[in-house]
């Protein structure tokens, strides 16, 4: 029914199972939009959020997926500003994961604001002192960029491209995506630093405090550099989920073992400078405001140090030796494992600068804050996950997202209709007037 509208060369799933997979996203998401309409009018007394939590599982997840889309922009820094053409084949797919990540963000922070209708005082009465400023308005404009590099994927779809206006306007898209590609980077490091920047300068909280590098914290340079190492094994740990699902190649592996590599090296470097920064808090800042490692690691049922051991040694240093290896890259349970310990150990790093940074104690007669989100908090932190699935879905199925994807998967020749040349070849001439006995016939 559909067939018109799905790319040349490759083949689909039927329309009904299509439908049925959205359907069943779609569910999911409809349980989101409910809670969020919950709290869009009742307000945020939805939420287990509190006075020790004016952040919470939302500010979490908007960090979290802001760090793993961070492979949409550094993919498109290397294929567009340092020519690595290899990327090509698996392009699309990253700018399509950033598109979904930062239109997430969105949604999050238009939930977690809880007046959406006032959402543009951010921008009109801009508290210019905030780091919080500026990272709205760079994940507004590079969530425009990522509009803009999408754009001609969505213009390249059978049906649209048949118009001339819209095919010279993707073919004219495409020749300036550099351009683009350079200004996302560019976004991209501030909004990310600056995220990273807000719990670094939180002198009254030891622990989320760090030194600074004239005004910046480490902190800042950590967030963007984390979402640089960890965004591409996200793109990675996604191709391979939709590779397993559709249960086709769409990506050549040239394409997926050299990101992999780039990732490697991006999260070992990162991890070493996030084991010296540790090291230096532990052993200096934090005792100068008078405590010990340990405070803020012990006499709670949830942070203990087993959390800072599976940051940086499990979902950072065991993913970025098995990613700098050809051997690690090749195998293919290997490179599941990294890509799945990398995008963990991101997240986590998250949670940590989020939830565990409010939960420990500042003042001596304080205990520790726990905290568990409601229901409503936790449907809308799904929704943005159904959001993506259907996207993803609809995406695939009538956009060209995956280049070489008719290469990688050739269809199957349609049975002849005329009958087999070796038959015909070995039949006898029938010359004129001569008759076919039973058995020659």
């Amino acid at each position: 029914m559909d067939s018109a509208l799905i790319p040349k060369g490759v083949k689909r799933c039927p329309l009904w199972q299509f439908i049925l997979f959205v359907g069943a996203a779609g569910a999911v998401l409809l349980w989101g939009v409910y809670a969020m309409l919950l709290v869009w009018f009742k307000g945020l007394n939805q939420t287990n959020m509190n006075d020790a939590y004016g952040f919470a599982l939302w500010i979490w997840a908007d960090l979290a997926v802001i760090a793993v889309g961070g492979g949409a922009f550094f993919s498109g820094l290397l294929l567009y500003i340092f020519g690595k053409e290899v990327l090509k084949s698996i392009i699309n797919y990253a700018v399509l994961i950033g598109f979904i990540c930062y239109s997430s963000a969105l949604l999050i922070l238009a939930i977690d604001i809880g007046q959406p209708l006032r959402g543009w005082f951010i921008f009109w009465h801009a508290n210019v002192h905030s780091m919080l400023t500026e990272v709205a308005f760079c994940l507004a404009a590079y969530f425009a960029v990522l509009t803009i590099e999408y754009i001609p994927l969505i213009l390249e779809n059978r049906q649209i491209d048949k118009v001339p206006f819209f095919h010279k306007l993707g073919h004219n898209m495409h020749e300036i995506m550099a351009v683009f590609a350079a200004t996302g980077a560019f976004l991209s490091f501030f909004h990310q630093g600056s995220l990273g920047g807000v719990t670094g300068v939180l002198y009254g909280r030891p622990f989320g405090f760090r030194e600074h590098l004239f005004i910046w914290p480490w902190t800042f340079f950590l967030f963007t550099w984390s979402a640089a190492a960890a965004g591409p094994c996200f793109t990675i740990l996604v191709t391979k989920i939709t590779e397993k699902i559709t249960r086709k190649k769409l990506v050549k592996d040239d394409a997926i073992e050299f990101l992999a590599k780039v990732s490697g090296w991006m999260i070992l470097t990162y991890i070493i400078a996030k084991t010296i920064d540790t090291w230096y808090w532990a052993t200096v800042t934090a005792p100068s405001k008078g405590l010990t490692l340990m405070d803020f690691y012990s006499n709670n049922p949830l942070y203990g140090i087993w959390i800072l051991i599976v940051e940086i040694v499990i979902c950072g240093f065991v993913p970025a030796f098995i990613l700098i290896t050809a051997k690690g890259r090749k195998n293919n349970k290997a490179l599941w494992t990294a890509s799945i310990l990398a995008v963990a150990g991101v997240g986590l790093n998250r949670w940590v600068m989020v939830l565990q940074v409010l939960a420990v104690p500042v003042l001596p007669f304080e205990g520790w804050f726990m905290y568990f989100p409601s229901w409503q908090e936790i449907a809308t932190t799904i929704l943005p996950v159904a959001y993506g699935i259907i996207l993803i879905a609809i995406s695939h199925r009538y956009l060209p997202v995956f280049p070489h994807e008719a290469e990688l998967n050739p269809l199957e020749p349609s049975p002849a209709l005329d009958p087999e040349p070796e038959l015909a070849a070995v039949e006898p001439p029938v010359e004129a007037g001569q008759e076919l006995t039973p058995a020659e016939a």
